[in-house]
């Protein structure tokens, strides 16, 4: 069953092409080492906070490409444009 890694965060108005820039590369970067990564999603919600959820074909796959990320320089580069940022990981349970 596949899963996701759910994140939200901030990113400041001035910030969000540089951001949804980073954002494409990094995604690019884990796919080439971790193809399990099927599709990621990002969203601005109504009170301006971004829900960003990348889904995974399995728990293995998403584990072993969140273990590589210190050796991505693109994730740190990313994040540093965004504030309060929380993740949490999931299973999805049904999808239509």
């Amino acid at each position: 069953m596949s899963v996701v890694r759910s994140h939200r965060y901030h990113v400041a108005d001035g910030d969000l092409e540089e951001f949804l820039a980073r954002r494409s590369s990094l995604i690019e970067t884990v796919r080439e080492g971790h193809p399990g990564l099927t599709h990621a999603v990002l969203i601005r919600l109504e009170d301006g906070v971004y829900t960003d959820t990348w889904h995974w074909e399995s728990g293995a796959q998403m584990g072993a490409a969140l273990a590589s990320l210190p050796t991505i320089p693109e994730a740190p580069l990313t994040m540093a444009l965004t504030a309060d940022a929380t993740a949490l990981n999931g299973q999805v349970v049904d999808e239509r």
